[in-house]
Order: structure tokens, then sequence, then C-alpha cells
């Protein structure tokens, strides 16, 4: 199996990592312009090309993708500037980049941040962190053993206002929080994404380096170079967007790790290429004894929640917050209880902007101070191992029970799911 290494040819190549990194790295100046490349510089990525443009101490100088035409638009979007590459390990051998930008497909994650860490670059790279648990933490191993920044696109966690909400509630500002709740809302029925045939990817696109890991098939447009996260080789709803949620449920409610996961759904109104659900929903229970749910309803827009994208409950009040804010709504007493309101109503409004751009700006300053950025690599691990968690318990038809120091579930069906075997010449390092 291509993931299977032994301690001792880990410690070598850990070793030798160290010493590229060591020689790669430059230090940088409190006012020294940042060189970063780009890998993926499709739909989220020309988001993030544009978010580092709105600051004067990074530079764009390289851009990589396997489709020509993101190629010519990432570079018209620089001024005319920055050399272009297809294939990514090309750019990385560049002797004048400080850090990438990775924003490709959930499956290239791991290996285009572990390679660049290794070769003594930081990164900024796209939630979901990976496509398989284990590949997570191989990241975050590669981050630790070369001393580099890795911050996850989770960007709620540059927010100022998340930042006070975390503190309110862990200080039991609402009470005890028994249960969170989040959903990923569009009615896509009755045609979905559509349906495609097989045939011949465009002559400007390189399929085999879009393909990488993955067992190579034939080019499909329902596919690429955008509706892979409709695919579960690629990608899921479930992580694309479960991950944000689960993340800001994480950080305010300060839980680590769930102790188990159960999911439930399937195809049940949408007619597409799609496979993964259109329908899903996915319940955590935490040892500290409240739940979380995340709700991927793609056959039904309407309003999920009485307000906000998310939603705390607590014994004293509820919370609903998004990014133009949040309210809080004072709980009544119920069965044998006293009826007055237990707290008072409050409306709080977002300072915050562009979190994007935020984000963006705490990395490179993270790259200057070599402190641990907002979403450090760790956190972006935990949050993304529980949208895969309910990926492998929906799968399976399973609860899961998860051990989040070995980072094993109780049943050897879904451990199994924790990684899979690279096509060659792939490998996981």
């Amino acid at each position: 199996m291509a993931h299977r290494i032994t301690r001792r040819t880990l410690g070598k190549a850990a070793a030798a990592a160290a010493l590229t990194a060591a020689s790669a790295t430059r230090v940088l100046g409190a006012n020294e312009r940042v060189q970063l490349g780009f890998v993926g510089v499709g739909n989220r990525g020309r988001q993030l090309q544009q978010a580092f443009a709105k600051h004067a101490d990074c530079q764009a100088v390289a851009f990589c993708d396997v489709w020509q035409p993101y190629l010519d638009r990432a570079k018209a979007g620089n001024d005319g500037n920055g050399d272009l590459y297809v294939d990514f390990r090309k750019m990385y051998g560049r002797k004048n980049l400080d850090a990438v930008v990775v924003g490709t497909p959930d499956h290239w994650h791991a290996i285009q941040t572990i390679d660049a860490c290794d070769a003594g670059m930081d990164v900024y790279v796209e939630k979901p962190l990976s496509i398989v648990v284990h590949e997570g933490r191989r990241m975050v191993a590669a981050a630790r053993r070369n001393q580099r920044i890795v911050q996850v696109g989770t960007h709620r966690r540059s927010s100022r206002l998340y930042a006070a909400l975390a503190e309110m509630v862990r200080s039991g500002g609402i009470g005890k929080v028994t249960v969170a709740r989040a959903y990923r809302l569009s009615n896509m029925a009755p045609g979905g994404m559509g349906k495609a045939r097989d045939t011949d990817p465009p002559g400007d696109m390189n399929w085999d380096l879009w393909i990488g890991p993955r067992p190579m098939r034939p080019f499909r447009e329902t596919i690429a170079p955008y509706k892979f996260r409709w695919w579960r080789l690629y990608s899921s709803q479930m992580a694309n967007w479960g991950v944000h949620y689960l993340d800001a449920i994480r950080w305010v409610t300060g839980d680590e790790a769930p102790a188990s996961v159960s999911a439930h759904g399937g195809r049940f109104a949408v007619d597409d290429d799609r496979t993964v659900p259109d329908t899903l929903e996915a319940v955590f229970q935490f040892a500290s004894g409240r739940l979380a749910i995340f709700g991927q309803y793609e056959a039904s827009g309407a309003p999920a929640l009485a307000g906000g994208e998310i939603e705390f409950r607590g014994t004293q009040g509820a919370v609903y917050v998004d990014h133009k804010g949040y309210e809080v709504h004072p709980e009544r007493g119920g069965q044998f209880q006293d009826r007055k309101p237990r707290m008072k109503a409050q409306t709080v409004t977002s300072t915050d902007g562009d979190l994007t751009v935020q984000h963006a700006r705490n990395f490179l300053d993270c790259i200057k101070s070599r402190k641990r950025p907002n979403a450090d690599v760790e956190d972006g691990h935990r949050s993304t191992t529980m949208a895969l968690l309910a990926n492998i318990a929906l799968a399976t038809g399973l609860r899961l029970e998860w051990d989040a120091k070995t980072e094993k579930t109780n049943h050897d069906q879904a451990n199994r799911l924790l990684m899979y075997d690279y096509r060659k010449p792939w490998v996981l390092r």
C-alpha cells in the first residue's frame, strides 16, 4: 500500500526534509514583501488571489493550474505578471517562493501541502484540509517537523465577532449549551448539476494531473473544472460546507473532538451525476454533554433556523450568528419552571469586513512573526475530521465512537476508510 512506510524510513525522510527546509527558508523583515505562489486558481483560488492582492506586503510571482484558461486569467488579474506552471512540482522548485496558496480540489491538498512544507515554504490551504483523516494527521506532522506556518481556509477564525461570541459562550453567557446546529440549504431539485457523458478532456487541460492520486477515469464535464464538489472521490458537500460551521461550533463551545457520530441521508430527490447525497443530516455528540448537528439539504432551500447561519441553544438563551452579527434570544422556563425571561435580549453587529482578506492578513503576519495562525493546521485537521467521520458513518451505516487520541473508530470497517491507496507514482510522505 502506498501509504505504508516504516518508522526508520519516516525518520530519514523527516531529517532530510528538515535540512531542505532549513536551507530553503529565508527570514523576512517586517516590511519585506512575501513572495507567493498559487496552486489551483479556479473558483476559490481566484478569490484567494484577489484577497491577497489587497495586501501591499505580498506579491504573486507564480501560478499553477492544470487548465490553461485559469492560468491565463490568473496572470491577467496580476497585471500580466507571474510565471505559469501546469505541474506544481516545477513551481515548488523555484528559489524565490516564501509561501504557497493551495486552492486545488480536496484530494490534492495533502500532497501539495506536505511537499511545500518539506521544501521550506509556508502554506495557506483551503478547507477541507484533507479528503481522508490520515492525510490530515500527516499534514500536521509535516508542518511541525519543518516548523512551517500552515493556515487553513476556515476564515471565521479571523473574525472578531466570533472571538467575542466564543468568550461569551464559554464563560456561561447563555448557560449550558446542549445543542449547536447549522445547515447547507439549496434546492437543486430536480436536475441538480446535470448529467454528462465521458469524453476526452479539453486539449488545454492536463487530466492526468487533475486526477492525481485517485484512480484514473475518463473526463466528464460534471466533474471538472468545478462540479467535483458532488463526487465523493474528490470532495463532498459535507466537508465543503460542514467544515466551516463545525469549526466555528468547536471554537465557540471549546470542544476538541466528538465522542461519537452518526449520519443519515441519500439521493432522495435530485437526479444528476452526483455520488454524494442530496439530503444528509449528521449528529455529533461530545463528552462535554452537547450535540452538534449539520444538515446538508439540497432538495429544500427553506430556512432551517430562526435566524443566522449557526444556532447555539443554551439553558439561559439561544444565539443566532452569521457574518452580519449575532442575536441572543432569552430562554423562558419550561415545564415545572419559572416562565420569566432568563436573560436580556441582545443584538451585536459585526465590524469584521471581508473575512477572507482578514484571514490572508493573519497568514502574512504569521509568516513574519512565526506565530501560530488563527486557523492552525491542527484545528483545521480536527474540524475536517468531523466532516469526514460523518461521511464514513453514512457510507457504513454505523454509529461511530471516536477516539481522538488514537484517531480510530470502534469499527474496522470504518477505520479502513480513514485512508486509501494512492495511484502510482503518488505517495503520502
